[in-house]
């Protein structure tokens, strides 16, 4: 049989997330972003729990085909725009929209022969300096993309660099604003952490939202709000089983290294799960884990393809016992995936998208 070790993707909770983001920007379109392949989830997996927004924005021209080969007709943006000129032939086939951030985006743009006038989004770089026109230039390039035939209807959009973070958005809000007043066209600046912190402006909500992390259940500003906090639901259940059991005395170690030695008796059970499955190496002694529902720590390194766990808050757990990685234990116990990123150093992000090929992957409600 296969290793028991299977991550789970949770359509009703994409939903709920979904209809959350909604709720709290009830007067603007809600983009769901499903670029890294849906944040590890897989598009294909991920479509019908967000197939109520009112569109896709992704990245690659790959990703823009399966979700319209999945029968989505609606809008589909690709959210760093073209990458060379034949790629706007295929946003012209598939009636892609594309964000615009530079000068050779709108000469390839110049060239191209098409009898359908593309929608663009205008790319603003307001302060986070990756990409888009600073705002100097804006209405440069704005004129150049209103001046062409190939191009129909112009948005306007830029991306918040602190929305999860004390400095906050005030001081890029304001220099949008400012850059694009009196222009045309629909506008999209909010990401997860503005949707749920800063949308009770309008113009944050402006037209289009585009929330990421949030629709898969994990909290932008975590620490500080956890995703319970935000009412979001986790989409993704990584799970296991023990599939051996060890008994330490006093002064045993566990796992290479010998990282951890028992300071008196102590139970500990073996998962089928590594860095091997996506998880991270850097989740060492200390990391939570749910042992058939409730809640435990890994203890000593983590391996290839095995880990180690602290069965004395679960004395009845032995060979076969559930092992919830991240995500919802049978129970209904959750453990958030942003919890055991912080333990490894890293976010919630970061795990989605380290999901390993090799590890089985179902859909449930």
């Amino acid at each position: 049989m296969p290793r028991p070790i299977q991550a789970t993707i949770h359509t009703e909770a994409l939903r709920s997330n979904l209809t959350r983001m909604r709720r709290a920007t009830p007067d603007a379109k809600v983009w769901a972003i499903v670029k890294a392949n849906a944040y590890g989830h897989g598009i294909e997996r991920a479509f019908e729990g967000l197939r109520g927004a009112d569109g896709f924005a992704l990245l690659d021209l790959q990703e823009a085909e399966r979700v319209r080969a999945l029968g989505w007709r609606g809008p589909i943006l690709l959210l760093e725009g073209v990458f060379e000129p034949r790629d706007l032939e295929l946003c012209s086939r598939l009636s892609l929209w594309h964000v615009v951030h530079c000068e050779q985006q709108i000469d390839w743009l110049a060239a191209h022969k098409t009898h359908q006038p593309h929608r663009v989004f205008l790319k603003m770089n307001s302060g986070m300096n990756r990409l888009g026109f600073p705002p100097a230039f804006l209405r440069t390039a704005w004129a150049r993309l209103d001046a062409l035939p190939q191009v129909d209807e112009i948005s306007l959009m830029t991306h918040f660099s602190d929305a999860d973070a004390p400095r906050g958005i005030a001081h890029q809000v304001q220099v949008f604003a400012d850059a694009t007043r009196d222009l045309p066209g629909e506008r999209s600046l909010a990401n997860s952490a503005a949707v749920l912190r800063h949308a009770r402006d309008a113009q944050v909500r402006a037209d289009w939202v585009r929330p990421g992390i949030a629709v898969y259940g994990s909290a932008p500003d975590f620490p500080e709000h956890d995703a319970a906090h935000w009412q979001l639901q986790p989409a993704m259940t990584l799970a296991s089983r023990i599939i051996g059991v060890q008994q330490l005395q006093p002064g045993d170690a566990v796992g290479y290294g010998s990282s951890f030695v028992a300071d008196a008796p102590l139970r500990v059970g073996v998962v089928a799960c590594g860095y091997a499955d996506g998880y991270p190496r850097h989740c060492g002694t200390g990391t939570p884990v749910l042992v058939d529902g409730v809640r435990t720590r890994v203890v000593g390194r983590v391996s290839m393809d095995m880990l180690a766990v602290d069965l004395s808050p679960v004395p009845q757990a032995g060979f076969g016992s559930e092992a919830t990685l991240w995500g919802r234990a049978g129970n209904g116990t959750v453990l958030s995936i942003d919890e055991v990123a912080r333990a490894g150093g890293t976010l919630g992000y970061e795990l989605m998208c380290a999901l390993a090929p090799r590890v089985p992957v179902a859909v449930a409600d």
